[in-house]
């Protein structure tokens, strides 16, 4: 028997024997890049081999191969071992054999563009820590921030560091971890309309990216009026070259249906539709993502989601400050631009779809856009609008929405909004769906609130009085804070008498859950990594939810409407209890819970 072997670079290694029977065997091996596609332990043919073995197949160790030709003239040996050094030494044995194991691995680079404003500082930066914190980042990763602020790799991340934290139960080094993660974070300062700044960038990602295949995901945290400069800019000079290309897109879409059309077109200039991420963060909320299991793992629930049991349904969300630092921007949007059209919309979306024909994001998309096309545009006389002014209380004054600076001193925008919404469909058709949305008022809370129809001959209606209302059934699941499914129902009080009154059935998360719950940013960012869609908006879904508010909103500024002056500090405007009162509904927010 002879055999020999021959090395290149320490990494590829090739040996040949001659066995007993006079078949030659070749055998490669690279030590050194476990993950290259030619396997260890292959039969490969040599050039010189190629045209007198047409039926040799390339195998593994111990399987079989048919229809092997014999070999009519064997090469000696010396002159296939001159062959192998002359191949093994070239320049094209590196490129098609021994190639840099990089280029069969990827990486992911996410750019926040506006790195250096709140949002980035506060929400992003702080949920991308906590998917490393949690190992869902991939093993390469970069994180880049880019605005136009001046700014070393240091001072982001001494910036950065300011708002990061670990999880409760903190099994990891909290330290250490954080350590890791800001050594993965560097920073590019350039214009956001300068194409030269974001060829910068991409040469700094390459070099990060080390030549692996690049995947790329732009976080635009910015104001709507340069979101196009920098999709542009993005687009045309830091695109991935082998790999995908992600830009989530922050709210507001838009003022209306014109200009959220006109910033769809302009973003699809630079983007496919698969590309553009519309981010609504209440969609990433743990409490909205469990709607969809709520309703339709839970056959108790399903056969009563519809107008033959339910009564109403609220959407009700409210915040305990006003706009402190954030009025000019307010003042050009408003709280139903700002929540209602996109917050508590999405969520009435998800709550009364059709059930989906599966999980899958455009399934599920598909069927909320049916929904909002079956709804009616909301009407002037369906909407009460409110703005806060100035009070005391407890020797403290609070001020009016129109004491901000930022804010003009006329502004009639609106701080409070209440809303009569319908579906006109077989399964909702005349169930107002009540929305509710304000600044300023007496607490913090979002929450879907169901009230269910009264029982028909109710035996007990002589215990509850002529209130009939306290004799309802509700379904509450409190979105935030201290998240929590309860369900509202009749109870007798232990005792000799027949006494009755109203009790909960309560899954309360901090109770049930000692896992802290996700951010809602966490599970966006995720998902966009993955490239999973279902909880980001669809260019004709935002088209379908525009088209419910653009003509009521269009109409409030054309008649210059006033809005009706509620106390800092208090439940909201009368009028949004008369506009409940109207469809013979009390909102479900005013009662104490248990």
């Amino acid at each position: 028997m002879a055999a020999f072997s021959a090395t290149h670079s320490s990494s590829c290694s090739y040996s040949y024997s001659s066995s007993p029977n006079g078949v030659q065997n070749q055998r490669f091996a690279f030590s050194s890049f476990p993950g290259l596609f030619v396997p260890a332990k292959a039969k490969v043919l040599l050039p010189s081999q190629r045209n007198s073995h047409q039926n040799a197949v390339l195998m593994q160790d111990a399987a079989v191969a048919t229809k092997v030709t014999p070999v009519e003239k064997q090469t000696p040996p010396e002159k296939l071992k001159d062959e192998l050094l002359s191949v093994t030494s070239s320049k094209e044995w590196d490129e098609k054999v021994c190639f840099n194991i990089n280029e069969n691995e990827s990486t992911v680079s996410i750019t926040v563009v506006g790195a250096s404003g709140d949002l980035a500082k506060k929400k992003i930066f702080p949920a991308l820590f906590a998917l490393y914190y949690e190992d869902c980042l991939p093993k390469h990763f970069t994180v880049y921030g880019y605005s136009r602020s001046k700014m070393t790799d240091a001072e982001l991340r001494n910036m950065v560091s300011k708002t990061l934290t670990c999880r409760i139960d903190k099994r990891e080094n909290c330290g250490e971890k954080m350590d890791k993660f800001l050594k993965r974070c560097f920073y590019h300062s350039g214009q956001y309309d300068s194409e030269e700044n974001f060829v910068q960038l991409d040469k700094k990602l390459k070099e990060h990216e080390g030549g692996r295949v690049s995947n790329r995901l732009f976080y635009l945290s910015i104001p709507p009026n340069i979101f196009i400069d920098a999709v542009k800019c993005s687009s045309l000079s830091a695109s991935s070259g082998n790999g995908w290309t992600r830009v989530i897109v922050e709210k507001p879409f838009g003022r209306d249906s014109e200009s959220s059309a006109a910033l769809t077109k302009a973003l699809k200039q630079y983007l496919t539709e698969d590309q553009i991420f519309r981010i609504d963060h209440y969609l990433g909320k743990e409490l909205v993502e469990n709607l969809s299991v709520l309703r339709f793992s839970n056959l108790i629930f399903e056969p009563l989601w519809s107008r033959q049991y339910i009564r109403n349904v609220q959407l009700i969300f409210s915040e305990d400050f006003g706009t402190e630092g954030r009025g000019g921007y307010f003042d050009h949007y408003g709280i139903i631009r700002d929540i209602m059209q996109n917050h508590l919309l999405q969520i009435l979306a998800l709550f009364a779809m059709e059930t989906p024909v599966s999980l899958d994001a455009e399934d599920i998309r598909n069927e909320k856009v049916k929904l909002l096309r079956s709804m009616r545009p909301l009407q002037l006389e369906d909407v009460v609008i409110g703005q806060y002014k100035s009070h005391k209380k407890g020797g403290v004054t609070y001020p009016a929405y129109t004491d901000d600076n930022t804010v003009p001193k006329d502004s009639l925008t609106p701080t409070f909004a209440a809303a009569a919404m319908f579906i006109d469909n077989a399964r909702w058709d005349g169930v107002p769906f009540l929305m509710k949305a304000g600044k300023a008022l007496h607490n913090r809370r979002a929450e879907i609130r169901v009230q269910f129809r009264h029982v028909p001959g109710n035996l007990y209606n002589r215990n509850f009085g002529t209130d009939l209302d306290r004799a309802t059934n509700e379904l509450v699941i409190r979105v935030q804070p201290d998240e929590a499914i309860y369900l509202k129902i009749n109870n007798k009080v232990p005792g000799l008498g027949m006494r009755l009154d109203r009790s909960n059935l309560n899954l309360h998360y901090a109770a049930r859950y000692s896992k802290e719950i996700p951010d809602a940013y966490e599970r966006l960012l995720l998902d966009a990594i993955e490239g999973e869609r279902r909880l980001f908006i669809r260019s004709d879904e935002l088209d379908a939810a525009w088209a419910l508010f653009s003509p009521v909103l269009a109409e409030l500024e054309e008649k210059k409407i006033i809005p009706e002056y509620y106390p800092y500090g208090s439940r909201g405007p009368v009028g949004a209890h008369y506009l409940a009162a109207r469809y013979n509904v009390r909102w479900g927010d005013l009662g104490v819970d248990q």
